[in-house]
């Protein structure tokens, strides 16, 4: 309909609802004469294809109608699910009857509100056309909520036409597909205070992990650490299975509730275990393998109260709307965390120490892993056959709780759905992929995870996480009916067993790390592991090996044709590589820099474990790109692959401080004249983004900055062949570290940190002490210092460096943090803290050297070099004063620009002292007057120095504005 159209058909129903209004309220006429007579009418006026005259197939169908299922005092599955081509929920109606009130009663708005809670769904709206409730479904709901929490709007029946503006651009058809729907959800909900229902059942695995490892530890004190933590991560897993379960009708509803009435509880659990290792022949109840849990004992109170917090009321999850990818997203938090028995054998929760180091553990977005699973794993099985499909291998060497590989798994169940529906397959038969109802089969889905899904990560219980996910994702859409069926028509279990394809071991060191290796106590955390080995039909023996060897054993990956063809993941990243490996990474990893970040060594080890022409999507950290520092690792990635893609992200994706973006690389050698697309996402949405410039890739290792265009990058190689670095002419020096604990003689202590003794404010402490400045008291071509800042200088400072760095008649001070070089001229006897750095001239004049870093070339220049540019904690770093570009002319000093720059900053320092004693205004502004110009005339002296044309230097000037 149009929206006039719509608009009079909202009218009849109004008119006629108020008719017989009386009859309607009357308690005889039901929910299904509502939905039939008002509800289903109302939202096909709004465009919705509620009865599927389209005759899509169920997978398709616009309007999910779900029968509710009573079963104790809980009703399960919400009426109405409104989705979008392709199945993504957008939200539930649930659907009353006119006697129902709406408006007061607190039971339908919290059934509604755990729905879409449990969903991660914005909003959800009750309605018995009488009433419209819309529920902001961020908000955690609690059983004795009344109906007003969370509400962001309500209207009677007798508003909807004055109100029709907003019914129509909120919910029809037409305008949610337009994003009108998502407007209304930005502007009305993700309220501040609001907790979504991954950090919530975060809390609830924390507390139930708490209690399960302080019993287990106290009752099973047999188990040793390890022991304990895979006592209580497969008790968990095992019971929120069978939860899911039962909210998915799979299982009885209320078993586990059962199994903790009477007699010992985990053994009745224990049983249910058991019948579903008959059932679902899945490696998470595989209880042969498993020689634990069969003697554990766990308290009745502690399991009682695990259980119950499961079941409505007490819990707020709706395990049927509850999706795979919201449990991962907890599952990830819950994995840096791990059990620690205390002397005593008493269990304590903590994080793991790579995680605290790190900051915390960074759950990857799902609209970034569906992009990376669209650039690799689409563009890879586009156009292709189920036949030719299951050939393809994909893997993620790091991952974590499965997030990618739920991704991955998901595209290829809804492409294989979406081929065999167009090719128009009979469906209903054993041998047929699809379900009377247009759903893959659970063969067909048990066939693609086998074939197609493989992982590998360090930590056995993110292994574990993995397998409970993907086992998760496998049975949804299944019901009772099928599960019979596979198990008692077609003597098939339900569910595959994932130990071939996810593993647990190190996917950066080979066993080859046992070559050398005596002391054999390391090896539980180092975990050496074999690709080749550990699949064997990924890794075709007669091409290679899969191992990672070093070059001087003739390692060549470039000859390597097996191996995986996709590459998928957000790799650690990080410093935290303990001692005991760092020989193994500088013997084995040829192409890493001064310092190793593990996602580094990641990029490096791809390369041997994908085939040729296979595709690698990653997020990863963005310094790699513009780091001095890492010249080998761009080099090597520039000639061993051919770049498709980098998505920049503007805005923090992780709450870390370090900027991520994705990579999608091909292996393969690239061609000379390579080019890539840079693409910029705003608002984290791929409509709203757009293609940047192609970028030429640079073979030769050199900054690669992508925020940059290539005319830019052209005017800054330029400069870069005209010049040498700073470090050819002068020296640059870090500035004193006063404190920090342990270190100075004598060491310093906790004491010492409180009191901070070596460094006063005000009048000088004692004959003894010198002057001292830091970043804040120095700026352009002036210091802040008024004889108020004093440092004890000696060995007992934490880094006092050489003594005679201060020493020097003449210094240049540059300050640390910051978004450009800020950088004086200092005449001597100053000592700089250690957000300062020093530069000392031996060759050229200082004067000059400080003109031209403080011009406007070089805050160009630095932009393209620091990839903190920008940020609010951006640090200008000794090696990116080191590297700055200073023209070698700069030794004739005869050269009449230099005399120009030398005669403009004696004027500028001057000119600043004058306008920090300056009392009036009006002088002041007039000083600030004569600045700007002399800083302009250095700027016009390095741009002649530089030899740049007119274009060139619209581009600094550009570039600097921004």
């Amino acid at each position: 309909m149009l929206k006039e159209q719509a608009k009079q058909a909202i009218a009849d129903l109004v008119a006629r609802f108020a008719e017989q209004i009386d009859s309607y309220k009357h308690g005889d006429y039901n929910e299904t004469q509502t939905r039939r007579d008002f509800i289903d009418p109302f939202f096909k006026a709004l465009g919705w294809d509620v009865d599927n005259q389209n005759a899509y197939a169920e997978a398709y169908r616009e309007v999910i109608h779900e029968d509710k299922i009573k079963i104790g005092s809980a009703t399960k599955a919400p009426d109405y699910s409104f989705r979008l081509a392709g199945g993504k929920r957008l939200f539930f109606v649930e659907a009353k009857k006119p006697s129902v009130a709406v408006k007061d009663d607190i039971q339908p708005a919290y059934q509604v509100r755990r729905y879409g809670w449990s969903a991660k769904m914005p909003i959800s709206i009750i309605t018995d056309f009488e009433e419209f409730s819309v529920y902001d479904c961020t908000k955690r709901p609690h059983p004795g909520d009344k109906a007003s929490v969370a509400r962001v709007k309500y209207l009677t029946y007798n508003e909807y036409s004055n109100e029709f503006d907003f019914l129509w651009d909120t919910f029809s058809k037409e305008r949610v597909l337009k994003g009108s729907f998502d407007k209304f959800v930005q502007s009305d909900t993700q309220k501040k205070g609001t907790t979504t229902v991954d950090k919530e059942f975060l809390l609830s695995l924390d507390s139930w992990r708490t209690d399960l490892a302080v019993n287990l530890s106290k009752n099973n004190q047999q188990l040793d650490e390890d022991e304990l933590n895979f006592a209580v991560q497969q008790t968990i897993d095992r019971i929120i299975f069978l939860r899911i379960a039962e909210d998915r009708n799979i299982e009885p509803y209320g078993s586990l509730k059962d199994a903790v009435k009477q007699g010992d509880f985990y053994k009745n659990l224990y049983h249910l275990f058991t019948r579903a290792d008959e059932k679902y022949n899945s490696g998470l109840f595989d209880l042969q393998k498993d020689k634990i849990s069969r003697q554990l004992a766990i308290e009745n109170k502690t399991l009682k109260k695990i259980i119950h917090e499961l079941y409505y009321p007490e819990s707020p999850y709706e395990f049927s709307v509850l999706s795979v990818e919201i449990l991962g997203s907890a599952y990830e938090q819950f994995l840096g965390k791990t059990i620690h028995v205390e002397a005593g054998k008493r269990a304590k929760i903590e994080e793991k120490p790579e995680v605290r180091k790190a900051g915390g553990v960074y759950y990857t977005p799902q609209y970034i892993v569906d992009y990376i699973v669209q650039n690799t794993v689409g563009k890879m099985i586009e156009g292709k056959s189920p036949k030719e499909i299951e050939k393809i291998k994909i893997v993620d060497p790091a991952c974590g709780s499965g997030s990618f590989l739920i991704g991955a798994y998901q595209y290829l169940l809804d492409y294989h759905k979406d081929y065999y529906t167009k090719s128009g397959v009979k469906t209903g038969k054993k041998e047929s992929p699809l379900t009377p109802e247009g759903m893959l089969t659970a063969s067909e889905k048990k066939r693609i995870l086998l074939n197609n899904i493989f992982g590998v990560d360090i930590d056995t219980n993110a292994v574990e996480v993995t397998k409970l996910s993907l086992l998760l994702k496998c049975m949804e859409g299944e019901s009772k009916n099928s599960i019979e069926q596979q198990y008692k028509l077609w003597n098939e279990r339900v569910l595959p067993t994932l130990d071939d394809n996810i593993k647990s071991g190190n996917s950066l060191i080979d066993i080859d790390y046992y070559d050398t290796q005596l002391d054999f106590g390391f090896e539980r955390k180092i975990k050496p592991f074999n690709w080749q080995k550990a699949f064997p039909k990924v890794f075709d023996n007669s091409h290679s090996r899969g191992e990672l060897a070093p070059a001087s054993r003739g390692g060549n990956p470039s000859e390597n044709k097996s191996g995986f063809d996709i590459i998928i993941g957000n790799p650690p990243y990080g410093f935290m590589i303990p001692k005991e490996q760092i020989a193994y990474f500088d013997l084995k990893y040829i192409h890493q820099d001064y310092q190793k970040d593990l996602y580094l060594l990641f990029l490096e080890r791809y390369e041997h474990i994908l085939r040729i022409n296979g595709l690698l999507g990653v997020i990863i950290s963005n310094t790699w790109l513009q780091s001095i520092k890492l010249k080998k690792i761009r080099k090597y990635l520039a000639n061993h692959f051919t770049w498709q893609r980098i998505l920049l992200l503007p805005n923090k994706v992780f709450k870390a401080v370090v900027d991520t973006h994705v990579i999608v690389l091909e292996r393969g050698i690239p061609s000379k004249s390579s080019t890539f697309e840079v693409e910029l996402w705003v608002d984290k949405m791929p409509q709203s983004s757009h293609f940047m410039e192609q970028y030429q890739l640079d073979n030769t290792g050199g900054v690669i900055n992508v925020n940059s265009n290539a005319s830019s990058m052209l005017l800054y190689n330029k400069i870069l062949g005209c010049s040498k670095p700073l470090s050819d002419f002068c020296s640059v020096f870090n500035g004193v570290k006063p404190f920090e604990k342990g270190k100075g003689k004598p060491p310093q202590t906790k004491k010492t940190m409180e009191e901070k003794p070596f460094v006063q404010e005000g009048t000088k402490p004692g004959p003894d002490w010198k002057p001292l400045l830091r970043g804040s008291l120095i700026n352009r071509y002036i210091t802040k210092w008024d004889n108020n800042y004093w440092i004890l200088y000696g060995e007992w400072l934490a880094a006092p460096r050489d003594p005679a760095i201060f020493n020097e008649d003449e210094m240049i001070f540059v300050r640390q943090t910051g978004d450009s070089i800020v950088a004086t001229y200092i005449a001597g006897g100053f000592i700089a803290r250690d957000n300062l750095h020093i530069i000392i001239s031996k060759k050229l004049n200082t004067k000059l050297i400080l003109g031209i870093i403080n011009s406007a070339l070089m805050d160009f220049v630095y932009g393209v070099i620091n990839p903190e540019k920008g940020e609010a904690l951006a640090q200008v770093k000794k090696q990116h004063v080191e590297v700055l570009p200073i023209k070698g002319d700069l030794m004739n000093s005869n050269n009449s620009h230099c005399g120009e720059i030398l005669k403009n900053v004696e004027a500028l320092l001057q000119l600043n002292k004058e306008k920090q004693s300056a009392t009036l205004q009006t002088k002041t502004e007039q000083i600030q007057t004569r600045i700007d110009y002399h800083e302009d005339k250095i700027n016009q002296a390095v741009y002649q120095l530089y030899g740049l044309t007119d274009e060139e230097i619209k581009i600094i000037e550009d570039a600097v504005k921004k």
